[in-house]
């Protein structure tokens, strides 16, 4: 066989172990560079060793019977002792502060709803990355403005029956901002609820009920009312890497940024796993929750290998949801009713087992631990089995 249609073979055959991922990127590359080097190799052999390899590989994984979940709680917990309470500005950005060690470890485990101190890192675009004026320009387009930040003065004029906005020219210079713009959103807001009338820095709003409480009520509204930005955006910090600007945002809203004309799409990143799963979906969920675990551990100097937070994020994405490691997510959805009851509020699971005549299969470690028994794992995991119709050899 020519050795023009091994080596063929052979690169057709590594493309395509590497595509799928088969082996880690370290070990195809020693399997690669040893296989190249042995001469006289043909098609056969070379697909057996390949074969072995993978059959290897995947039987090293893990041991059968091993407690992986116990081992990676282990792991993760022991280290999670000597971590630290206090939240940290974040690295770099004296402005922005952003909760770090065990509170952090705890919000990404519980899957929380709203993190503490929600945050961002965007990237422009190519053509603007470099450009600290445009990069000044995407930011004050993302962070939100509220009529209250630029207004020095919100009161209400009985004289003239309305509430007299008194604009900052300062502030509504740093954000880009016209009295016209502030106008403008009022008007949106209020709708046919009332008049608007704007002069230089001044806007009067002339409601069409003119009693006190509907004034204070209105005076209240139009503080909150957005003039600029997207929501939930309230800081944005400009920050030089490299070659480029990045921005850092207090506050999060990856739908609407990823909208932002200037932002790079690709490389958008919050801390909200739950917004994360709602635009992204759930394997970019799973890999947040691997990559802000690592970096809480790696940041307090903790050592824990990698597969153990993996273990734990599939766990908590494999049903297509995020599920919280707790009484409302993965433990208290164990089939077993001694398990969840060894974990929290124990009389409430024992006794709803009891009224609706739970049968335990005792197939897990918790509940066998609680009866004496035998647990599955390891050598407790099998069942040796003996034919009696054979005749045992007499010595």
């Amino acid at each position: 066989m020519s050795s023009s249609s091994i080596e063929s073979h052979m690169t057709k055959r590594f493309a395509k172990m590497r595509e799928e991922r088969l082996l880690p990127p370290k070990v195809m590359d020693e399997l690669e560079e040893k296989l190249r080097s042995i001469k006289d190799l043909t098609k056969k052999e070379f697909d057996r060793i390949c074969d072995h390899v993978i059959e290897s590989y995947e039987r090293a994984l893990v041991e059968p019977g091993e407690a992986v979940g116990t081992v990676a709680a282990q792991s993760i917990g022991e280290p999670g002792t000597q971590m630290t309470l206090r939240t940290f500005h974040y690295a770099g950005v004296a402005e922005l502060s952003v909760t770090q060690g065990l509170p952090r470890l705890i919000e990404i485990v519980d899957a929380r709803n709203n993190p503490s101190t929600p945050t961002m890192k965007i990237h422009l675009v190519d053509e603007i990355a470099g450009d600290r004026n445009a990069a000044k320009q995407v930011a004050r387009n993302i962070e939100m403005v509220l009529v209250e930040s630029v207004a020095s003065n919100i009161s209400i004029d009985l004289l003239r029956q309305a509430i007299d906005i008194r604009l900052d020219p300062e502030l509504m210079e740093d954000k880009g901002l016209t009295t016209e713009d502030v106008a403008r959103a009022i008007e949106a807001k209020i709708k046919n609820k009332g008049e608007v009338e704007a002069d230089e820095n001044v806007i009067f709003v002339y409601p069409m009920n003119d009693s006190l409480t509907e004034f204070q009520r209105f005076s209240e509204k139009i503080r909150e009312i957005m003039v600029k930005g997207i929501r939930d955006v309230t800081h944005v910090v400009i920050r030089k890497e490299g070659d480029e600007y990045v921005l850092y945002t207090e506050g999060s809203n990856l739908q609407d940024a990823l909208e932002v004309e200037g932002v790079n799409p690709h490389r958008v990143y919050t801390n909200n796993l739950r917004e994360i799963y709602q635009v992204l979906g759930i394997e970019a969920t799973r890999n947040a929750i691997i990559k802000e675990a690592m970096n809480v551990l790696s940041e307090q100097g903790m050592d824990v290998d990698v597969r153990h937070i993996i273990l734990v994020a599939d766990m908590m994405t494999v049903e297509g949801t995020i599920h919280q490691i707790g009484r409302h997510g993965i433990s208290g959805s164990k089939n077993s009713a001694l398990a969840r009851a060894a974990f929290e509020v124990t009389i409430k699971h024992l006794l709803g087992a009891g009224i609706a005549g739970t049968v335990d299969p005792l197939k897990g470690i918790t509940e066998n631990v609680i009866l004496g028994q035998l647990i599955p794992l390891g050598t407790g995991s099998i069942d040796l089995l003996m034919n009696p119709q054979v005749p045992v050899p007499q010595e």
